[in-house]
């Protein structure tokens, strides 16, 4: 997130030159354009919130308009469900007419989201649920600059919110933007959605954007985007205590691959691993549309020394590896995936989101599903179509690979009417990728709402 003038633009561009290239690892949910990834780990999952750069327009000059926060999520770190939009502005929060740089955070029951309104201000959201709907509890701006604290900072960006609490149960949100000394760190009361005191002001190198902290060990990590002339990468200062005494530590990452412009990450543990979530623009740039105002997200593993300090994060092609097997003998919503191939999805008369706009040759992928031992038997799904001629190819390893089920898909008249089919299953056996391909008809026909193997 940023706002950014003429001159930004310059010098970043400059600064381009010196920038040797290389890789970023395999986009998530690469249908939409997401970005300012805030992060949840809860019951077993990670919870991504993004920006939706949906909002804006492929124009080159759209500007941000984010107005909506997209939720997906994980068990495994490669398999992606779509939850679709949670909160949006107007409609959740009348107040405000942006929800940039989304960040969440869990606490006795309930979950509360925290966004930016453009860089005028921000806002809570509360949910009772990870997905939502989340819903304004306060009726207008939980930080303004007229919070004690706020100001002086000339030219202050009051956005990109990071709530952390601590080890003691005392929660802090870090925010502020354009300038080393505009940091700030303010304490929350424990009900999240009120403050406790002034914001106490914090000085980082080469401030930007994008605060964020994590604790490892009893060492606390505020990293941070930098500004135009530090190439707008990833920095980091660390402390004994969460406000004060901070000590500039070095480069957490490097300007990302494919993206040329503003940064933003979240940094998170799941299952004893340490991650790097963050923003690139891959799939614009590959789509060939103006990339700045269309981002996606992607991640990287993110390594200590001994010491403490952070090894710098390698870009990869796909450096990610999946910590479990997907389980193919419970429900699982077609908008889950590992990649896909003309896949978008949308919202289901059954509640949540259904895949749609799949036609003759398209295909999901789902990465590592653990058929086990003895292997399916039985494929089952929830499907929608206003075609007559179209199947369901069940392949393993590629869109090409070897067929272990196959079935027709029921012309039901209408995309939201939905039918339950069944088909067998031979061969599906251990650990696989599989890929449900459509053939058929040449134009869109077929949704799916979820799909479940049996072993009997």
């Amino acid at each position: 997130m940023n706002i950014k003038a003429i001159f930004t633009i310059l010098i970043f561009s400059l600064s381009l030159c010196i920038i040797k290239p290389s890789y970023a690892d395999d986009v998530i949910v690469g249908y939409r354009h997401l970005a300012d990834p805030g992060t949840l780990v809860y019951n077993g999952r990670i919870y991504l919130y993004a920006s939706n750069d949906d909002d804006n327009t492929s124009e080159k000059n759209s500007g941000y308009k984010m107005k909506s926060i997209v939720c997906v999520s994980s068990s495994d770190m490669k398999n992606w469900t779509d939850h679709g939009v949670v909160f949006e502005a107007p409609r959740d929060v009348a107040w405000a007419g942006r929800t940039w740089a989304p960040a969440a955070v869990a606490r006795d029951g309930k979950i509360f989201l925290y966004f930016g309104n453009g860089g005028n201000g921000i806002g809570v959201a509360t949910s009772t649920s990870p997905t939502g709907p989340f819903k304004d509890p306060i009726g207008k701006k939980l930080v303004e600059t007229q919070t004690p604290g706020v100001l002086p900072a000339p030219n202050m960006w009051l956005f990109d919110p990071m709530t952390f609490i601590d080890d003691d149960g005392q929660a802090y949100m870090y925010f502020g933007g354009n300038g080393d000394s505009n940091v700030r760190v303010i304490k929350l009361n424990k009900d999240m959605i009120s403050t406790d005191g002034p914001a106490i002001s914090i000085t980082a190198p080469a401030f930007f954007e994008a605060s964020w902290m994590h604790k490892r060990n009893g060492i606390y990590y505020f990293s941070y985007s930098t500004n135009p002339r530090a190439q707008m990468r990833i920095d980091y200062m660390t402390s004994k205590s969460p406000t004060s005494g901070f000590t500039y530590a070095g480069i957490v990452a490097a300007q990302p691959p494919k993206n040329n412009n503003n940064n933003h990450q979240g940094i998170f543990e799941f299952k004893g691993e340490w991650y790097h979530v963050y923003h690139n623009r891959k799939v614009a740039y590959a789509l060939g549309i103006p990339t700045e105002f269309k981002r996606n997200l992607a991640i990287e593993k993110l390594n200590y020394k001994a010491d403490g300090t952070i090894e710098q994060v390698t870009y990869t092609e796909d450096g990610i590896s999946q910590v479990n097997g997907l389980n193919p003998y419970e429900r699982v919503e077609a908008e889950t995936m590992y990649t896909q191939q003309g896949v978008k999805t949308e919202a289901c008369s059954n509640g949540g989101l259904n895949v749609t706009h799949v036609k003759n040759g398209d295909w999901i992928k789902i990465k590592g599903v653990d058929f086990g031992k003895k292997g399916a038997k039985k494929f089952s799904t929830s499907i929608a179509s206003t075609g007559s001629n179209n199947t369901v190819e069940l392949r393993l390893g590629s869109p090409t690979g070897k067929i272990v089920g196959k079935m027709a898909v029921p012309n039901t008249s209408n995309g939201q009417t939905w039918k339950t089919v069944s088909c067998k299953v031979d061969g599906a056996i251990g650990l696989q990728d599989l890929f449900i391909t459509i053939k058929g008809s040449e134009t869109p026909e077929v949704n799916m709402d979820w799909w479940e193997f049996s072993a009997k």
